[in-house]
């Protein structure tokens, strides 16, 4: 028979700190928990159970998600709306759901990009999978070059006042089509509440292009995926290549990608992450909580005891200055 899970009593008394995420009444966890990977039917359910709980006992409220998650698409998704059956559902109030489309979902021209029917039809889809009511908040996966801005923000726009998600973000937009956003929405009485932007030490475009101003100008929140560049910013990859590891086997890094070039800044890196007492992985979200308008990172998990290691960077020595590139 299953254990029933009930909540920690201490659970906002650990350690967590919140952010108010732009100009909202939102506070987000400094850290949120992403399902891209870990949490798909390829994945043990009880591993991906055990690592849920552990970051709801110690202040994780966010969950964020997407259609195609998985693998396969929309597994991470029904792994969520079984832990809702089973063990969240009388916590539903203290959480704050994501879900996304924008990505390949489904064949033909309707499942992908950023058209009215693609992103309603992939949320009720969503909503079923998760077995909830709604989406505390939707996003607008990518940029769609070719649909009109007008008819995705309007969707959004409508989603809203659906009920079917309590405010709406946007994730992968240049900056001009986000400005033409955020003036959209506005007109329409709908406030954009964050956008989600890939942000690492080694990758840092968002604030190159202007967007992470332009967030924190305009009261949006910014959150961060891939803040260790798929493990590139660990340990891992220090002494060279492990057998066992994502660039051994192609998945998402290549070998040629660890250039001496990059592989002398990764050093340098940890050498900077000692001084200060932590781990390369721990210096390197603290250092994106120190950026300007960032709200939360978001950090995946294979193990309750990887996620104990990343929660770290909440308490972590503020920068007293630039670290070097």
């Amino acid at each position: 028979m299953r254990e029933l899970y009930f909540a920690d009593k201490s659970r906002y008394d650990n350690g967590m700190k919140f952010e108010r995420c732009g100009r909202s009444g939102v506070m987000l966890p400094k850290v949120s928990l992403g399902f891209w990977h870990n949490f798909g039917s390829v994945d043990p359910y009880e591993r991906s159970r055990e690592i849920t709980h552990y970051a709801f006992d110690h202040g994780i409220t966010h969950f964020d998600l997407a259609n195609n998650y998985g693998p396969v698409y929309g597994s991470a998704e029904e792994t969520m709306g079984r832990l809702m059956d089973e063990d969240f559902r009388p916590y539903r109030d203290e959480l704050f759901i994501s879900s996304k489309a924008g990505y390949d979902m489904w064949p033909g021209p309707y499942g992908n990009w950023g058209s009215r029917k693609y992103l309603m039809a992939s949320l009720d889809q969503s909503l079923k999978r998760m077995k909830i009511d709604y989406v505390d908040l939707f996003y607008s996966h990518r940029y769609d070059p070719e649909t009109p801005l007008e008819e995705t923000l309007q969707a959004l726009v409508d989603i809203v006042r659906q009920g079917k998600a309590l405010y709406v973000g946007i994730s992968n937009w240049p900056l001009e089509p986000l400005k033409f956003g955020y003036d959209y929405l506005k007109a329409h009485d709908v406030h954009l509440l964050i956008y989600q932007g890939r942000l690492n030490m080694l990758d840092r475009k968002p604030q190159e292009a202007g967007i992470t101003d332009f967030c924190a100008e305009n009261g949006v929140g910014f959150i961060a995926f891939s803040p260790l560049a798929q493990g590139l910013l660990t340990d891992r990859y220090l002494n060279g290549i492990p057998k066992d590891s994502r660039m051994s086997k192609g998945k998402f890094l290549r070998e040629e990608m660890l250039t001496p070039e990059l592989l002398a800044k990764l050093r340098r890196y940890n050498e900077v992450a000692e001084s200060r007492d932590e781990t390369l992985a721990e210096m390197a979200l603290a250092w994106i909580l120190n950026q300007r308008g960032v709200t939360s990172v978001l950090v995946g998990a294979s193990s309750t005891a990887q996620l104990e290691k990343n929660l770290r960077c909440v308490s972590a020595a503020p920068f007293d200055k630039e670290i070097e590139d």
